[in-house]
């Protein structure tokens, strides 16, 4: 759940550092989008990252990773086999080759 805070010419969050700033115009300056000008909508969008990405390094942490480490990781395709349920398995044995 995003906990970010829209003021007239600011935007931020307890939950990351970040924070984005009004430049006039309707444009938005991030923190950690520098030379960037942005729709108030997608200086949310960015925030809202931020936030995901501080949840994503606590879920690290507790497994003793980075959190760049768990994205990595978990970003990749699953090694195991796909599971197919009993129906799944049985209908692959009527089709094995004999």
């Amino acid at each position: 759940m995003s906990t970010i805070r829209i003021r007239s010419h600011s935007m931020d969050s307890p939950r990351t550092t970040h924070r984005a700033r009004s430049v006039g115009d309707s444009g938005w300056v991030v923190s950690y989008l520098p030379g960037r000008t942005l729709s108030a909508a997608q200086a949310v969008a960015a925030l809202a990252a931020a936030e995901e990405v501080a949840a994503l390094a606590e879920h690290g942490r507790l497994l003793g990773l980075t959190g760049l480490e768990l994205v990595s990781m978990a970003s990749a395709e699953c090694p195991w086999p796909q599971s197919r349920g009993l129906a799944g398995r049985a209908l692959s044995l009527l089709k094995a080759p004999r």
